[in-house]
């Protein structure tokens, strides 16, 4: 069911039109195929470039759509529907461009972003590491400064798009404690970086995670982003709208687990009428409904507060735990309607629940969002 949006502009409303016109010619046919296969779906993050919606939050000047954090992720939301992930794989995209848009020089902006926003260039975000995830400051992959540069050991974990990807953000230790980090944009075809096989995942299995390996890699100079030490400061900047785009992945993927469980409950018949028309199941089925309207509120309005140049941080906390706690219930729910039929793979939601499950866990587990919230009441 396509939803019925409060867009701000008819170019907003174009644009959300074209994104489905593209997911569902190009996405929908394949979905499955891969999801099942799990295989790397070639040419669709370029046929999403060539229609600019890689670029969408970032300034015409370089190449982005100038469009505002709020119809972007309704963008996404409308992508993960389809296909949760390639929308992850856009969202990560999108938060790895953002270290070289907020913290770059103009020189640095003009040499690379234009690709990275075109589409022609995918990125990645390495941050987590084999023993800290939630806890960045504790990272150890190390960047030891040399002539000309930076000569980096170490091991970074949880890479969506590695391997594949054609550049990354390092977060790399390069002092004492956590002002002693700082951010690299690194190709993919620097001398020393190697990528692990592929994790065995419990969903997402079209798009890799991998670790990344780095064994005395030289990366120049001039592909540090911001100063020396700003590390941290740049990689939880990003990871405000980085949540965001999980927040609006999760209610995509919701959408489209309750989309499948009306379509079903409407079909499906049970003691001479409709099992929706059953009083337990159709509340069951409004409580889901209510469960993703309200997670689409909470993202759209944390977007709103983004475009309005206001703090979002704690919003964005709150958007991404709504959010994807609600798609993992939701989820759960579309399987019971359905009940048997929906715990076999004949039937998406079954892959909607195993998707929906890392929602709670990447771009800070719901842990860590709660931590952040709990924290700005304690501040006031």
């Amino acid at each position: 069911m396509a939803v019925d949006r409060l867009l701000p502009t008819d170019e907003a409303r174009d644009l959300i039109q074209l994104t489905r016109d593209v997911a569902d010619k190009v996405l929908t046919p394949i979905v499955d195929e891969h999801e099942k296969s799990e295989t790397y779906p070639e040419g669709v993050f370029a046929t999403l470039g060539e229609a600019g919606l890689l670029s969408l939050p970032y300034p015409e000047e370089w190449g982005g759509g100038a469009q505002p954090y709020e119809v972007y992720l309704q963008v996404l939301e409308e992508i993960a529907a389809r296909w949760a992930s390639v929308a992850v794989a856009v969202s990560v995209h999108s938060l790895a461009c953002h270290p070289l848009m907020a913290f770059g020089t103009d020189e640095q902006k003009q040499q690379w972003l234009p690709e990275m926003l075109g589409g022609n260039t995918i990125g990645a975000y390495s941050l987590s590491e084999p023993q800290a995830g939630s806890d960045a400051a504790a990272l150890t992959c190390k960047a030891t400064a040399t002539d000309g540069g930076y000569v980096v050991n170490g091991a970074k974990a949880w890479i969506t798009h590695g391997g594949i990807a054609d550049f990354y953000n390092l977060f790399a230790r390069t002092g004492e404690g956590s002002k002693g980090i700082s951010c690299f944009l690194v190709p993919k075809d620097t001398e020393g970086l190697t990528f692990g096989k592929p994790e065995e995942k419990m969903g997402l299995h079209a798009v890799p995670t991998t670790s990344a390996h780095y064994d005395d890699a030289f990366v120049p100079a001039e592909r540090r982003i911001g100063a020396e030490g700003q590390g941290l400061q740049i990689a939880f900047s990003a990871l405000d709208s980085g949540r965001l785009g999980i927040a609006a992945v999760a209610v995509g993927l919701a959408q489209a687990a309750l989309d499948e469980a009306v379509a079903y409950a409407q079909e499906r018949t049970a003691f001479g009428k409709k099992i929706i028309d059953h009083q337990g199941l159709g509340f069951l089925l409004a409580d889901m409904a209510a469960a993703v309207d309200s997670a689409r509120a909470t993202y759209i309005d944390a977007a709103r507060r983004r475009d309005a140049g206001l703090p979002y941080s704690r919003n964005a906390s709150v958007a991404k735990l709504v959010a994807t706690d609600a798609a993992m219930k939701v989820t759960t729910d579309a399987v019971q309607v359905l009940g048997g039929y929906g715990y076999t793979r004949d039937f998406r939601v079954e892959r909607y629940m195993r998707e929906a499950k890392i929602t709670q866990i990447f771009e800070g587990t719901n842990q860590i969002q709660r931590l952040v919230i709990s924290r700005t009441l304690a501040a006031n």
